[in-house]
């Protein structure tokens, strides 16, 4: 691999010792006036082990990308395709789930 591809030698690399399907794991790389862009696309069973706890391996990985990157000059950013046919979560805290936990919480108190 050419120098300027270390960083996708690297997120193959990190990614591939993550997940339960390495075989999955496919990594597309865009230079353009911008940076460099990573997508990177995984076993849908395997989101969750990329994504993290809050996003905190995701964020992890980016932060090494960038650290890769500042190596050769480059501006590197990463972007995880979202598997096909999968629902996006709602978020921790949201104001629907806060009006659906107070709902209930009164719910239960009227039974007492």
């Amino acid at each position: 691999m050419t120098e300027m591809n270390k960083d996708q030698e690297f997120l193959e690399f990190v990614v591939k010792a993550l997940v339960d399907a390495p075989e999955d794991v496919k990594v597309d790389r865009k230079v353009d006036e911008m940076g460099v862009l990573m997508t990177l696309e995984v076993n849908p069973a395997d989101m969750g082990k990329i994504i993290g706890r809050q996003g905190n391996t995701a964020k992890a990985i980016r932060t090494l990308l960038r650290v890769v990157g500042m190596k050769f000059n480059a501006r590197v950013n990463l972007k995880i395709n979202e598997p096909a046919g999968s629902a996006p979560r709602p978020m921790m805290g949201s104001t629907e789930n806060a009006s659906r936990s107070v709902d209930q919480a009164m719910e239960d108190l009227k039974g007492i």
